[in-house]
């Protein structure tokens, strides 16, 4: 299995690799995850459906996303693939209706979609800085009200994972998906609260540097630091967060909610990346 791939596993890695999870954990249970055309999404939804689950995926690439379906479907479950933009509200309202008359039920909801790019922050244009906002705080609340609504309105329970990012030490490179990251995880902490009458987890897992699709953004001096970003001296792989959100998702997790689970190596504590490369300033002797 080629864990190393700098770029994220193909779906050779996807079919193969191995889970400590049980065949069918997921069985008879729908599950929602925005942004699987690639990368971890893509990992999250392959995941739940080997483990049984029917699944939905939304993306704004429609080839991407049509792909994805057709991989997912070779696992035998039920697959919904519609292309949606998160940003509004709208589109989102109508993507969570559709899987609600699709399969009649939503169990899980992993808000994956977003996005950002690597600049120094006094660089950020007005137009730059809002898309990453609007797609990575916004998009991920009109996902988690929609389907919010709906569980209350069905009066079943429901449990959203929204994947976020390592931002403890703050994220120079990168401050605008920091501060929607930030912003989703105190979200996150806020509503599991008002929503626990109502049977709804919210909580968060919280990627270091994993190796995805996503690495193909950053230049290679930038990708270069995610190796030393960590005590272990590696990179994460798509595998390693798949598999946290089911756990969250899976009963193991039935008494979590509120919490962010970071799947990092440890660089929380110990780590600097520079998605835009390390300045001369601060490059050790």
């Amino acid at each position: 299995m080629t864990v190393e791939n700098r770029f994220g596993f193909d779906e050779a890695d996807l079919r193969d690799a191995a889970t400590v999870f049980a065949p069918g954990l997921f069985e008879g249970r729908v599950a929602v995850v925005s942004g699987a055309g690639t990368g971890l999404g893509r990992a999250i939804a392959t995941l739940f459906a080997r483990l049984g689950a029917s699944v939905a995926i939304c993306g704004r690439n429609e080839e991407r996303l049509a792909a994805t379906a057709e991989f997912l479907r070779s696992f035998g479950g039920k697959v919904l693939a519609r292309p949606t933009n998160i940003r509004v509200p709208d589109e989102v309202d109508a993507f969570i209706a559709a899987v609600r008359a699709e399969f009649g039920r939503i169990d899980v909801l992993v808000n994956n979609a977003g996005g950002q790019f690597p600049q120094a922050a006094i660089d950020f244009s007005r137009n730059g800085w809002n898309a990453v906002i609007d797609t990575n705080l916004n998009g991920t609340w009109w996902m988690m009200q929609a389907a919010a609504r709906t569980w209350m309105a069905d009066g079943q329970p429901g449990s959203i994972v929204n994947i976020v990012a390592d931002i403890w030490r703050g994220m120079p490179g990168v401050a605008h998906t920091c501060a929607a990251r930030a912003g989703v995880v105190y979200l996150s902490k806020t509503v599991a609260v008002e929503w626990a009458p109502s049977n709804i987890r919210v909580n968060c897992v919280a990627p270091g540097c994993c190796e995805s699709n996503g690495f193909s953004r950053y230049t290679a001096e930038g990708a270069a630091t995610f190796q030393e970003s960590n005590p272990m001296l590696r990179a994460g792989d798509e595998w390693d967060i798949a598999e946290a959100v089911a756990y969250i998702s899976a009963g193991s997790g039935k008494f979590i909610t509120g919490e962010v689970l970071t799947v990092d190596g440890g660089q929380q504590l110990w780590g600097d990346p520079w998605p835009t490369g390390r300045p001369e300033y601060f490059r050790i002797p």
